[in-house]
């Protein structure tokens, strides 16, 4: 990264916009909306709502995509999601299950302050910086019109800076060789990702496929016997995120130091509002 932030500085900041974006995937508020449209399942749902910038895709669209999701159950959902609802009227729903999340999450004071407006403001200068090429996800979601709610610009600019940065972390991850469940397995061990319960029932994947990926990982002397990262593994993550941290420069960079650090400083408080509201499962994260 530039030498004009500090270390790290981008991916710091990147890290508590991406927090506030997942919020919608684990509101309540997303089944009750998406039910008025005729879904019944919550992981279509959920699928749907975040491959809506893509169109009406089907299963391979969104396996490339998202990476670490298995086809077979993407098959389940995709096309016949679209038979459901439409891409466009996902969409809306979409910003309105942020906008009651949001209100419920944060409360109408903070969604009312400058600070919240701020926060939108130096996120979509960051995002000017980002490009479509290579980046699927990111070129779908900067496509769409900017909200004009406050909140709702805030979620719509961390929506982009967070696709942009998950774009470019696939690059990483076949450069390193990482497919998509030991991309899973390897993160669940740094302690970071989510736990294995979490990742199975919401990936598509089967125990088994787990326990196969990370033989493959011990094969590659990148996880140990306990299922912990080996330092050749410590290692590689952290070149995974060196990478990302490169190749999603660009926004940090053009936002600056001191605007960069400000939006961290938003950000991590909206977060800590959000996470007290009760906005994430207690047992999301963590390696057992």
């Amino acid at each position: 990264m530039s030498t004009l932030l500090p270390p790290r500085a981008g991916r710091r900041c990147a890290g508590s916009l991406n927090s506030l974006h997942a919020t919608l995937f684990f509101s309540p508020d997303l089944d009750r909306e998406f039910a008025t449209l005729g879904f019944t399942d919550s992981s279509a749902m959920r699928l749907a709502a975040r491959s809506a910038p893509l169109g009406a895709v089907g299963p391979g669209a969104v396996a490339a995509t998202f990476y670490n999701y298995n086809h077979a159950l993407l098959a389940q959902h995709f096309p016949a999601v679209w038979d459901v609802a439409s891409p466009a009227d996902v969409l809306d729903a979409r910003l309105r299950v942020v906008d009651a999340t949001l209100r419920r999450l944060l409360g109408e004071e903070t969604l009312a302050s400058a600070e919240l407006a701020e926060a939108a403001e130096l996120a979509l200068r960051a995002a000017e910086a980002c490009t479509r090429h290579a980046r699927p996800l990111y070129a779908g979601n900067a496509d769409l019109p900017v909200p004009e709610a406050p909140h709702v610009r805030l979620w719509h600019a961390t929506t982009l800076l967070r696709e942009h940065r998950g774009d470019a972390h696939l690059v990483a991850l076949l450069s390193a060789g990482l497919d998509p469940v030991e991309a899973l397995v390897s993160h669940t061990a740094t302690g970071k990702g989510m736990s294995p319960r979490w990742v199975l029932a919401s990936r598509g994947w089967r125990r088994a496929d787990w326990e196969a990926a990370a033989e493959r990982l011990r094969g590659r002397g990148l996880l140990d016997a306990e299922g912990e990262l080996t330092e050749a593994g410590v290692a590689l993550r952290e070149e995974l995120e060196a990478q990302t941290d490169r190749l999603d420069s660009a926004p940090y960079e053009h936002l600056g130091a001191a605007g960069v650090e400000r939006l961290t400083e938003l950000g991590r408080g909206f977060l800590m509002t959000a996470a007290v509201a009760g906005a994430f499962p207690a047992d999301l994260i963590g390696k057992g």
